[in-house]
Order: C-alpha cells, then structure tokens, then sequence
C-alpha cells in the first residue's frame, strides 16, 4: 500500500507537514512562555499546580454547564435564560 492511502481522511502530504510545522511553532511557545515564567520565578511545581488546578476548575465548569443545561431542558428554556436567576455571567 502506498503511503498516500494511510493519510487520515485523504489529506495531503503536504497540509500534514504544514500541520507539523504548526505544532512545532506551538510548541516552541510553550516552551518560550514556560522560559519566560521560569526566569520570573516561578517553579515547575507551582506551574503544575496551576495546571492541576485549572483542569479540575474545567471539570467542575463542565458539571455545572451539563446541569444547568439539564435543568433547562426540564424547565423549558435555554440556559442562558438560567444565568441570571443563578447570578452568573454570560462569560462564565
């Protein structure tokens, strides 16, 4: 089999290597930002933290938006009309 037919969803050899690309310029800013926060005294472990922090903050948001979302549905509204009896903002 030609190389050509183990490409995800016919794309092209060359998007792949743009893709490629990208993702290395990505993560060469990472690693850039990480530098940079490292020289202002931050510590690989308080970075973890964060890390660790926001991922549990995304769950607990997630949770929140599926119930909010389930409640809507019961309620019949959308869950934007949910926001302002619960005080949230629409940037939540």
């Amino acid at each position: 089999p030609s190389p050509k037919s183990f490409q995800p969803n016919g794309a092209s050899g060359e998007a792949l290597r743009c893709e490629i690309e990208e993702l290395k310029q990505k993560d060469l800013a990472l690693d850039q930002e990480i530098a940079q926060l490292l020289s202002e005294g931050y510590s690989l472990e308080e970075l973890d933290k964060h890390i660790s922090l926001l991922h549990e903050y995304n769950e607990i948001k997630d949770a929140g938006q599926m119930l909010l979302g389930k409640l809507a549905v019961i309620r019949g509204v959308t869950t934007k009309q949910l926001y302002p009896e619960y005080d949230l903002e629409l940037s939540d």
